[in-house]
């Protein structure tokens, strides 16, 4: 089991994720046509080329979740029980096809929890960085995971 239990984790715990994923074009036309998301500018190059960008953005859902699953090996995985939540996601630069993204983890907030004694919540700040270093996603997220 590769995730922390509820009481592995201090305020304060930092993560840079090991692994890295370059964004292909598959991705973005996977994630955007399963969730039938028609905008032009993560599917049409002439489109996108007409746009203060300049060719094709990368859909925001996929760079989101490809950020929180680079996490979880080294923060849920076996551990978790549900994911409660996910707040304050933030994409202040895009994400372009061919883009490697890099994820870090912060723990903010570390409570027991009320209804359930074999668990606690942790709340996760997610941020995910291009091959520039620039941040392109961040989020917060709230998980509920196993005690010891």
């Amino acid at each position: 089991m590769a995730g922390r239990t509820f009481e592995q984790w201090k305020i304060g715990d930092h993560i840079a994720h090991d692994l890295s994923r370059t964004v292909t074009e598959a991705d973005n036309l996977l994630i955007t046509t399963l969730t039938h998301n028609p905008q032009p500018l993560h599917l049409d190059a002439q489109y996108a080329a007409g746009t203060e960008f300049g060719r094709i953005v990368v859909n925001g859902l996929f760079t989101f979740s490809l950020m929180v699953g680079v996490s979880v090996a080294d923060t849920t995985l076996g551990t978790l029980v549900a994911n409660l939540g996910y707040d304050k996601v933030t994409m202040p630069k895009p994400v372009f096809i061919g883009d490697t993204l890099k994820v870090e983890t912060e723990v903010v907030d570390l409570r027991g929890s009320k209804s359930r004694p074999n668990a606690g919540i942790v709340t996760f700040r997610h941020r995910a960085f291009n091959q520039r270093g620039e941040m392109v996603c961040e989020a917060l997220r709230t998980a509920l995971v196993s005690r010891a």
